[in-house]
């Protein structure tokens, strides 16, 4: 995980380690000055001067040309030379870890590469600012080697005197991950996920995974089901979908009775069903007097290859043959129910009426159907009658009209949950214009 994201660590390395070198030889070679002949005594050895012996094996021009030739054996021969010349003064020790740092990097040597940034930093002679690139480049080196600890060790350090401090987050949140600590991993990605949501941005993908995934390794199924619902938004795939929808119906407070619409839900945001699905699906739809959606969806599921096969084959051929069936009675005989469903004592009649449209794709008709039932009266059922009034409108494309309808619901038994992901559905960037499409 993230090791994309980090493997090109060499690239800064190598600038980190060599680019400063010439400025700061070039400024050897201008203090390396000649006696005071004027007062006849030796000039004060400068401070911050590299002799001239070592100059001639580490010269940055010639160096420089060997990395770029990645000549690294010879690079190595010439720095270790330089090494062990005697009484090295601190600044040409400082000169040679950078050195270190380019080689160490050119040759993957993550040893020596955390060694030498380690005493590049300890040295004290790097300004703030490039204290915390080498401070972020010694975190991504242990982070490389597996070093997690160490890693965020190094990123707090440069958050402490970066002034971009999320700069390091996303690598500290896998840190933390990685080495399994998912509390502070969490904790990390919610506050990342919560500074790109004030800033109008979308949260990082990768940030969503995360804390889905920190969430279901501490069992904290609220978090896990609000990352996912982002995700799905985001992302609106067949595993999140069913995934989400899944969690909602295992609810201790789901009813039952939502069952088909879930289905219903389901099979408008995910390409393909599992056969069981299609077939309890189309049972349920039956049973709610539907033969015409129950049709439609077995013949989605027999055009997908997932019915019609296997040992239940003989079952799924029979339970199509009753859907058709169906499908072409209703289609006769469904004008002649609007005159009894107007009689009825409530809305109900007129809404089922209106649904059965629905299926036809007859949407003008059964939208009106569905909303004079409404006006008529639903008792106890009336939330669940607007829940097909914007399944009605979603289906016939009216977005804006279905989503003012599901906006106004709410409840914990399954519906509010339905109403909520409607909208994401209808918001996510595959959304279909219409779903009776399908």
């Amino acid at each position: 995980m993230s090791q994309f994201r980090l493997a090109r660590i060499s690239l800064l390395l190598a600038a980190i380690g060599l680019n400063a070198v010439p400025v700061l030889m070039s400024n050897a070679h201008a203090q390396a000055k000649p006696a005071d002949k004027a007062a006849d005594k030796p000039a004060e050895a400068p401070k911050e001067a590299v002799r001239a012996d070592m100059i001639k094996l580490i010269d940055t021009t010639v160096i420089k040309d060997l990395m770029a030739k990645k000549d690294y054996a010879e690079v190595e021969s010439r720095v270790k030379q330089a090494e062990a010349m005697p009484n090295p003064n601190p600044y040409e020790t400082y000169v040679l870890n950078r050195m270190r740092v380019a080689l160490a990097a050119g040759t993957q040597n993550d040893a020596m590469l955390q060694s030498a940034l380690m005493a590049v930093i300890a040295s004290g002679r790097l300004q703030p600012a490039e204290e915390a690139e080498f401070q972020s480049a010694l975190g991504n080196s242990y982070y490389n080697t597996k070093n997690y600890a160490k890693a965020i060790e190094s990123y707090k350090r440069y958050q402490a005197i970066s002034p971009t401090p999320n700069k390091v987050r996303n690598a500290i949140v896998r840190s933390y991950y990685l080495s399994n600590d998912f509390a502070s991993a969490r904790t990390e990605v919610q506050a990342s996920i919560a500074e790109s949501e004030q800033a109008g941005k979308p949260a990082e993908m990768e940030d969503l995974r995360l804390l889905a995934s920190s969430a279901g390794k501490l069992k904290d199924w609220a978090t896990y089901t609000g990352a996912l619902e982002k995700l799905v938004a985001v992302a609106p795939t067949d595993d999140y979908w069913t995934d989400l929808l899944n969690r909602a119906q295992s609810k201790p407070t789901f009813n039952n009775r939502h069952q088909l619409d879930f289905y219903r839900l389901q099979n408008s945001a995910i390409k393909t069903m599992a056969p069981e699905e299609y077939a309890e699906m189309a049972e349920l739809a039956l049973i709610a007097g539907f033969p015409t959606e129950a049709k439609k969806v077995l013949d989605q599921g027999f055009a997908a290859n997932v019915l019609g096969t296997g040992v239940n084959a003989a079952k799924h051929k029979q339970l199509r043959d009753k859907a058709n069936k169906g499908a072409a009675d209703d289609a006769k005989n469904i004008a002649s129910g609007e005159a009894s469903a107007a009689k009825g004592k409530d809305g109900t009649g007129l809404v089922n009426l209106g649904y059965a449209y629905v299926t036809m794709d007859q949407f003008d008709k059964g939208i009106g159907l569905i909303q004079q039932g409404i006006a008529k009266g639903m008792g106890a059922k009336t939330n669940e009658a607007k829940l097909h009034l914007g399944v009605a409108y979603a289906k016939a494309g009216r977005k804006a009209d279905a989503i003012k309808v599901f906006e106004g619901l709410n409840g914990n038994d399954g519906l509010g949950d339905l109403a909520r992901y409607w909208i994401l559905l209808l918001n996510s960037p595959a959304a279909p214009a219409a779903t009776a499409a399908k």
